[in-house]
Formats: C-alpha cells, structure tokens, sequence
C-alpha cells in the first residue's frame, strides 16, 4: 500500500483554475476535497495524473467507459470519421445505421432521436411525454437524478404530495411546481401519490436502479408494480438509463428486469463515450417530434459523427465478445469478495450492486434516498483518499457508484480488493 501520493502539480493547477473556472471545476462532482488530481492521459483500466500517479479507475468517466479508456477499437472509428469530417449539420448514414442498432436492443424504442447529452435525453423525453399527453405533471423518485435542467432540480424530502420547490439558486417556483416527488421502493406512497393527481400526471420518470446516490436496488417486484401502476392510470413510464443502459446487458434494466416502459433515454455510453444522448418511444409518442409533430427539439450536435461513429463501433465490440458476462461475473466476484472482508472486519458496512456496478456503504443497505443520507459520508471521503494512495481512484463520494470496464485484469481486481481490506 502506498502512504503518501504526490500532487503538486495538481494542486498548483486547482489553484489556477479557482481563478478562471467556478470552483476549478468544470462539474461539481470533480470538487474533491482538498482538490482533485487533474488527469494528464488514461489507457485501459488507468488514470494518470500530471504528477504521474497512476490509479486504477472505477470511476470511468461515472460510468459510460465500459471498454476501458482509449479503446483502440473506439479510437479507429473516431480517426476514420476525422477523416470525413467531424460536424456537418446534415443527415448521415452512420445515425440512421446507430438509430436501427439501439432500437433493436431496446423493447421500448420503436422511434428515436439523438441529442448531445443525458440532460438533454430527459428534458426533451419529459416534454414530449406532456405533448403527447396534454399533461402537466409528473413524477420523479426522491433521490432520482436526470440531469441538470429545470424541471427535475427539486429538492429532496419536500413530501411526496407537496408541489416541487427548487433545488438550486435561479431557478423559478413555477418551473417545478408540476413535479411531485415519491421515495423509492415505496409501491403503496406511489399508488396514492399517482391516484391523486392522474388527471394531469404525464409521466413518471425513474432510475431503474438508483446509480446517482449507489446503487440502490429496486425491491423484488417494484419496477413490475410500476409498470402496472402506471397503465392502469394511463401514465407514461420514462426509464431514465443513462447509467444502467447498456451497462446491466446490452438491452439495459429493461432487458435485466423484464419491465418494458414506454419511453427510455440514454447517455454517452451510446457514443463510446463521446457526448450524446438519446431519448426514444413507441412510434405514436415519437411522431409527435418536430418536424412530424408539434412537439419542438433540435439541436446542431444531435447525431454528431464522431460520437455516432464511436458509437456504432461500441456496440459492436460489446455484443460481438458477449463483455457483459464477463463484466458482470467480474461484478458479482468482486461483491462475494468484499462482503467477507466487511464481515472479517467486523464492520457495519454493506455492499451493494448489481451487473458490473458495486459500492460499499458505510451503513446498512439502503433502499432509498432517506436512508442513503445516513451512511458516513465523511468517513466515506477518508477511505477515498486512502485507496487514492494505493493507486485506486472510485468515485470521491459516498453517493456515486464504482463501475468495472472490460479492461479490467484479474491483476487489477486482486490489487484492488487487497487495497480494499488493507484502508477499511
């Protein structure tokens, strides 16, 4: 185990980019406390930084890097583009070609539309759902991120019948007034809350598994009442997959569950990990997208070559070397693994996952938001930095999810679990 790191030059750019970049960061989530290591190149399963410490990631980018970084197969598909171009503002071949491969993994997906990323996916996916609905409100889960526009930035623990009330600075009372909010893994407060408002409830947007604050699991059955729940009332469900799609199998938490919704959204992992989204639907919700309906969204990078080219050539390679057995045989390895060193430590500490997604929470098993807000965060951060100066870089939150890529080698899965018993 290493005790120490260096990260001089890492500090000194923090401190530059506080000057010239609001927190020195281009997200929030990259705050890390001092300061974050800034990357210099990654390859495979690592991450280099420009002092030179190089970690083994489970990060990958939160989530889309699932053939590892700098894959060469991504790369020559990217390079070949570059050579035609790289933005046209034209219809191409390769979207139409990316458009038939997603929709045929996807049960839910008849019809869809690139856009440039997941924020995009499910702000245009909730208006579309109003459009075709003539609706107003809708549903999210408590806890349930989908990304950083308006509507969905509502704070958490307001009451699951209370109207939304704003979750960041600039943001109007009247942009989320229509959004009501419910616990997860919570049938019976959803049953009430969608009953109660189905006269002008367009939709309820969902996580199938929580990966923002995880993972948290859906309960056995859940994700099935749902489905129920919301047919009966004539309620769109929207299955938010930015991080479960393509991630859980190839066909997402739809394919993994057996719950097919009526709309999806998708992120950057379609693109290989270049910035895209996707937000797709029965044909008679689709068609109501301009310019075939009166519902509008466009965008100059939707459907960008390089990422669809990225993209088409990600699909192939996962589907063609079946990655999600491995990765998910990886997952469930590693999950055995760490439950015994917990249990050996005699630690009050679960772990949680499921597929290739996994995390330890320094508390019992969550199953919704409320109770994630219970794990030691703090003692959470203290264990980051810890494994970062073993040379393993997860994610610096207690609510954020690790993730494993095909690049991972067995070398790197015993290194990380005797990292793992030796900073618990």
């Amino acid at each position: 185990m290493v005790s120490e790191i260096t990260l001089d030059k890492s500090r000194k750019m923090y401190e530059k980019a506080k000057t010239l970049i609001p927190g020195g960061v281009s997200s929030p989530v990259r705050a890390i406390k001092p300061y974050p290591f800034y990357t210099a190149s990654a390859n495979g399963s690592r991450i280099k930084d420009l002092d030179g410490n190089e970690y083994i990631d489970y990060c990958l980018a939160y989530g889309p890097a699932i053939l590892g970084h700098n894959h060469p197969v991504i790369k020559e598909a990217i390079k070949q583009q570059l050579d035609n171009g790289w933005l046209y503002g034209t219809p191409t071949e390769l979207e139409v070609t990316l458009a038939e491969k997603v929709a045929g993994y996807y049960p839910s997906i008849d019809m869809l539309r690139f856009v440039s990323t997941g924020t995009e996916a499910t702000m245009s996916a909730l208006r579309l759902a109003r459009g075709f609905t003539r609706r107003n409100k809708f549903i999210k889960i408590e806890g349930g991120f989908h990304g950083a526009h308006d509507a969905v930035l509502v704070k958490a623990g307001s009451g699951a019948t209370s109207l939304g009330e704003p979750d960041s600075l600039g943001i109007p009372a009247d942009f989320t007034k229509y959004t009501l909010q419910a616990p997860y893994n919570d049938i019976e407060t959803m049953t009430s809350l969608v009953e109660k408002n189905k006269d002008d409830l367009a939709a309820l947007i969902i996580e199938p598994v929580l990966g923002n604050i995880g993972p948290v699991l859906p309960l056995p059955g859940y994700l099935k009442e749902l489905r129920k729940l919301t047919k009966e009332n004539d309620v769109l469900l929207i299955f938010d997959e930015v991080i479960t799609g393509f991630r859980l199998a190839m066909g997402g938490a739809q394919e993994y569950f057996g719950v097919v919704p009526d709309m999806t959204t998708l992120g950057k992992v379609v693109g290989g990990g270049l910035p895209i989204g996707v937000f797709g639907g029965k044909r008679e919700i689709m068609e109501m997208i301009a310019p075939s309906g009166p519902v509008y969204q466009a965008g100059t990078f939707s459907g960008s070559p390089c990422s669809v080219a990225a993209g088409i050539a990600m699909l192939d390679y996962l589907k063609e070397n079946n990655i999600h057995e491995k990765l998910n045989s990886v997952g469930d390895y590693m999950r055995t693994v760490l439950s015994e060193t917990i249990e050996d430590e005699g630690l009050d500490y679960s772990v949680c996952g499921i597929a290739s997604m996994f995390k330890i929470f320094f508390g019992k098993e969550p199953q919704n938001y409320q109770e994630v807000l219970k794990c030691d965060k703090e003692g959470y951060l203290a264990f980051f930095h810890r494994m970062l100066a073993s040379g393993v870089f997860l994610p610096p939150s207690q609510f954020e999810t690790n993730f494993i890529s095909a690049a991972h080698s067995d070398v790197d899965i015993e290194k990380t679990l005797e990292a793992y018993a030796e900073n618990l």
